[in-house]
């Protein structure tokens, strides 16, 4: 498919996802492939459409979601991990979808550990298993969410020499005027490295 591609008109390519999806699942592959060049060089815009997500929906009755999954699934697998096509067919589709949140920040050891899990294990069970690991990445964040609050309440309490119930009134009189468009922007800041910090 990569060959004949670079040959293909505009109105080659779009005849070709309309036969692609009538076999999502054995196409998935080349059907990603042409909806990543396609989103890539703009090329809906031949057809008059502004945006990727119109022109899929109107043209294919395909969801952006679903056209963006394929595309996005082609660029990390063959074009980002090289990974042959036969190999990425093997494990099929959704089991990449189930295993893409997992590697797409991670290093290429634990990317290969995953693609060897995802071609090992059956469908529901890797389900299961990725399930269970958010799980408990999520339990671990929540604890330490929990300990930060625990210190800046020992903290303050101590500090104003007050209980919680009285640090929370002399916080609302603190909070009262001030702007809370940059108090948004400043917790926005602050939690993404918290999370980023006890994510290491």
């Amino acid at each position: 498919m990569t060959e004949i591609k670079t040959t293909m008109t505009p109105e080659e390519k779009f005849d070709a996802i309309a036969n692609l999806k009538e076999k999502l699942e054995d196409n998935f592959v080349a059907l990603g492939e042409l909806l990543s060049e396609i989103k890539r060089m703009r090329l809906y815009r031949f057809r008059g459409y502004d945006n990727f997500k119109d022109f899929v929906e109107a043209e294919y009755q395909l969801s952006g979601s679903l056209a963006g999954k394929l595309a996005s699934t082609f660029d990390l697998f063959i074009e980002d991990m090289d990974i042959d096509e036969m190999s990425v067919k093997e494990i099929g589709f959704e089991r990449l979808q189930l295993i893409k949140p997992m590697i797409q920040k991670a290093d290429w050891e634990v990317r290969e550990e995953w693609i060897k899990k995802a071609s090992d294990t059956p469908t529901n069970e890797l389900r299961e298993e990725i399930k269970e690991i958010r799980k408990q990445e999520k339990e671990e964040n929540m604890d330490m969410k929990k300990v930060f609050i625990d210190q800046y309440f020992e903290k303050m309490t101590t500090w104003f020499n007050c209980s919680k119930a009285e640090l929370n009134f002399k916080l609302a009189l603190f909070f009262q005027d001030a702007d809370l468009d940059d108090i948004k922007k400043v917790v926005r800041d602050r939690q993404r490295e918290f999370e980023q910090s006890t994510n290491q």
